[in-house]
């Protein structure tokens, strides 16, 4: 009996099925949703951004980048490299400074 009437629901809804014009309604409804997913990944981002700054005032991460670039030059010239060419530290510098903005910029 079931069976039977879901074919004749089938077969109705079929002969008078009717196309209503959409005029782009669907896509202002899509527009106007929240992105609840977008907004979740900017707090997330904010609140990592804002912990990673804490952290580093905390363990003075100033003294210690300092410290790290201090020693690796006094190497570099306890070694006998001293004959760095300066155009190439400068542009390793400048390429190294542009890549550490990119990945922050690529994380906000």
């Amino acid at each position: 009996m079931m069976e039977n009437d879901d074919r004749l629901l089938t077969s109705f809804f079929a002969e008078h099925r009717q196309e209503i014009a959409d005029n782009g309604f669907s896509r202002r409804v899509m527009r106007r949703l929240p992105d609840r997913s977008r907004h979740l990944a900017q707090l997330w981002s904010a609140f990592c951004f804002t912990l990673a700054i804490a952290l580093f005032i905390a363990f003075d991460g100033v003294q210690l980048i300092l410290g790290t670039l201090r020693e690796t030059f006094d190497a570099a010239i306890q070694n006998g490299t001293s004959e760095l060419d300066p155009k190439s530290l400068l542009i390793a510098g400048v390429v190294l400074l542009y890549m550490g903005y990119r990945k922050i910029a690529s994380l906000a």
